[in-house]
């Protein structure tokens, strides 16, 4: 078990780790069309695990309380809304597409800034494998090995999109291509950090975890709403985000039909 454990605790960070060493291999800097496409396949992939992974399984640990075992879920859903919007407004981040720093005024550089927008983003997610596999470890019924691998796997896809969307522009600014993969690697650290918390968070308090999992879910969320989609469609019209976004909610569909 142990060994699965710490696997699937950095399956994420091993796929921003390969997403970042693009840097090695490209020339260039990414182009928006690709930008779009990667983050719309994230968060495809995103929406798909807070449904199938996080959601419906909170749901189904609450069937007992009949017409109201949504109140767990929506509440939970909810919290992780609000948790990730007070982080959106106390943390400085910037992001890819941005000019203007969100959150708090600060003398951060340009690419501290923009890796601590992806840590940001990977805080959910971490929360998500923690909150499954925490489960799972409980002997819950409702989370298998299976479905934690899944997860796991989708999240690692979806991160390799992200390592490349931070390592590539920062070596097409002029930074070296050691220093602009490490940066790409550094932005996946939260994940494995949120995901550990989370496991010990909910091994305080079991009786909670519907709560935990759709509070991981709200969380995701909150970031494919508010920074993932905006980001897929800005600038001229492209269906390339749409397109990309449809296959990343299918394959984890799949992922999760497959292993779950």
């Amino acid at each position: 078990m142990i060994k699965n454990v710490l696997i699937e605790l950095f399956l994420p960070l091993i796929g921003t780790s390969l997403g970042a060493g693009c840097v090695f291999f490209l020339k260039t800097g990414m182009n928006l069309s690709i930008q779009r496409a990667l983050t719309g396949f994230a968060a495809g992939v995103m929406v798909a695990a807070s449904i199938w992974s996080l959601l419906i399984p909170a749901m189904e640990q609450t069937a007992d309380m009949g017409r109201w075992a949504f109140l767990p879920a929506g509440a939970g859903f909810w919290l992780g809304i609000l948790f990730l919007l007070v982080l959106d407004k106390t943390i400085p981040h910037l992001h890819q597409s941005g000019n203007q720093p969100e959150g708090p005024h600060t003398r951060l550089r340009r690419t501290t800034m923009l890796v601590l927008a992806v840590a940001l983003h990977n805080i959910p997610e971490g929360m998500a494998v923690g909150v499954v596999l925490a489960g799972w470890m409980a002997g819950n019924e409702a989370i298998t090995a299976s479905a934690t691998l899944a997860l796991s796997t989708g999240i690692a896809l979806q991160n390799f999109p992200e390592g490349a969307v931070i390592s590539m522009p920062l070596r097409g600014e002029g930074m070296r291509k050691g220093r602009a993969f490490w940066y790409g690697v550094l932005s996946g650290a939260a994940e494995p950090v949120a995901a550990v918390l989370t496991i010990w968070a909910a091994g305080l308090i079991l009786p909670a975890l519907p709560y935990l999992l759709s509070f991981a879910a709200g969380a995701m969320i909150y970031v494919v709403v508010e920074e993932l989609l905006p980001e897929a469609s800005a600038g001229k019209h492209s269906n390339l985000g749409t397109l990309f976004f449809t296959a990343g909610f299918t394959i984890m569909l799949a992922l999760d039909a497959a292993l779950g």
